[in-house]
């Protein structure tokens, strides 16, 4: 059953690169196939507004020829059209056909669409005013014949004029395949009449241009995007790759060997810094899976030791009730009572409870402490204090840290134990415990914090505790965000200190 539900867990994991390998890769497919569309559509606009324009310029131009020529007198039917490239119609001021290309030979006017001419102030010249305008001035100017104003029309030398507005429509023409892009301008004759001429320009070729790219561009878009799809199909698979391995170390490294470690790829890319984080996580979880069941073998052993000794009195006691040692057993219930009240503390600091910190009279907190051992202990505490010194704690946990401080200074001692409390700087404080014993080794004073520790082995263990007590300082002081150390005091013993941040 384990081994199916790892395999079952072990297949999900390992599909889950798949997922977004395929998430990526239709993605990029569906930004890239955006874009060419877009690019697409702007490139055939462009495309087709430039053949257009072309298409306009030749319309415009074979206009203004045909138009020329009416105002320079020749008559609509003596006009010469352009070839068969291109459709003209020429229309009077009725609204009739007076010439027109062959393939609209029979055929209405095509459109209404030409500008109007610029209203005139007088009738046409006669040859009398030709010969009047003769005997003006040289300095006299002609307003009729001003061709920089762009409102009027242009005049001819027989008295004939083209206009300068010019419009533009795209039409069907019957019978033929493709649209023609009409220019219409108008042109007054000598005579005075008006004339609307149309020239269109076939779009056939322009067309079949456009539909020639748009063609090419929708085929070449699937290859495009097939291969957009396939490269990043490729590469998001090898930048994953790194990850199905982690998952499938991950994946027996859940099997109960926290010893073990994920790869870690040599690209210095996000990947790298999971894989890193992962062996990180992974080395935490191995010291605390390690200290929890060093903690539990320890607690087991050092609790079987006064139970046995206990169980043992008490059956003694049970067939010999005079054999008794009532303060004996007392002691041994009391170490027992001990033992798991450090035990009990050091599993919720573990478990990272915090209770609320408040104000704690630090000053009247380590008096009460040396007041307590006063009494009853046999090495006495000289204790140098400053006042209204305070921080923020719990102070059950503050007042067992000091008196676990206090206990090993008066175990290790010879005769006499001192105590200073004062100011570190403006926002720490200090207590300093230092005892006249044998002193710490330097090479063991980083190990004295560590759980079950006792340096001198060949002390009883109704003498030497169960090596809790520094272990238990050195928790409590990182709670409150401080720290302890053992260094070596004047009188030759050891010296541990503790610093604490003032409130």
């Amino acid at each position: 059953m384990r081994e199916s539900l790892k395999h079952s867990r072990g297949k999900r994991l390992l599909w889950q690169p798949e997922s977004v390998r395929a998430r990526t890769t239709v993605g990029a497919t569906l930004v890239v196939a955006v874009a060419l569309i877009a690019a697409g559509f702007l490139i055939v606009a462009l495309l087709r507004d430039n053949l257009y324009g072309r298409a306009e310029l030749t319309a415009e131009v074979s206009s203004r020829s045909i138009a020329g020529q009416l105002a320079s007198g020749t008559a609509p039917t003596a006009l010469e059209l352009p070839d068969d490239d291109e459709l003209t119609q020429v229309v009077d001021a009725n609204g009739d056909v007076v010439a027109a290309s062959e393939d609209l030979v029979g055929l209405a006017a095509l459109g209404d669409f030409a500008p109007q001419p610029a209203p005139t102030a007088s009738e046409p010249s006669t040859d009398d005013d030709q010969d009047d305008d003769d005997d003006d001035e040289p300095g006299d100017d002609d307003d009729d014949g001003d061709t920089d104003s762009p409102d009027a029309d242009d005049v001819t030398a027989e008295g004939g004029s083209v206009g300068s507005d010019i419009a533009y429509r795209t039409l069907d023409v019957p019978d033929e395949d493709a649209p023609y892009r009409f220019a219409a301008i108008t042109a007054t004759a000598p005579d005075g009449r008006v004339y609307s001429v149309y020239t269109g320009s076939s779009l056939e070729t322009q067309e079949e241009a456009v539909d020639s790219v748009e063609a090419t561009m929708l085929w070449a878009l699937v290859p495009v995007l097939a291969v957009v799809a396939l490269v990043t199909w490729l590469v998001t698979r090898r930048a994953l790759r790194p990850v199905g391995a982690i998952q499938k170390e991950l994946i027996e490294i859940t099997g109960g060997d926290l010893s073990r470690r994920v790869p870690v790829p040599a690209s210095r890319d996000e990947i790298h810094s999971l894989a890193t984080t992962t062996n990180m996580t992974l080395a935490a979880l191995d010291a605390a899976v390690s200290q929890q069941r060093r903690f539990v073998a320890d607690a087991s052993h050092e609790l079987r030791s006064p139970l046995a000794i206990l169980r043992t009195q008490l059956e003694i006691a049970q067939e010999h009730p005079e054999l008794l040692d009532l303060e004996a057993t007392l002691g041994d219930v009391m170490r027992l009572q001990d033992l798991a009240a450090d035990l009990l503390l050091l599993a919720r600091l573990d478990a990272g409870e915090r209770p609320r910190h408040v104000e704690v009279p630090f000053t009247e907190l380590v008096r009460e402490e040396v007041a307590r051992r006063a009494a009853s202990d046999r090495v006495p505490v000289r204790l140098e204090v400053e006042e209204d010194l305070s921080v923020m704690g719990v102070r059950g946990h503050l007042a067992r840290a000091v008196g676990n401080l206090l206990t090993n200074a008066q175990r290790h001692a010879t005769g006499a134990v001192s105590v200073r409390l004062e100011v570190e700087d403006a926002e720490w404080l200090r207590l300093d415990v230092a005892d006249d014993g044998n002193g710490v080794p330097p090479g063991q004073r980083r190990r004295i914090f560590d759980r079950f520790v006792r340096l001198d082995e060949s002390r009883s263990r109704d003498e030497g505790g169960a090596g809790l007590g520094l272990a238990i300082v050195q928790d409590v002081a990182l709670e409150h965000k401080g720290m302890v150390k053992v260094l070596e005091a004047p009188e030759g013993g050891a010296l541990f200190r503790m610093v604490l941040r003032r409130s």
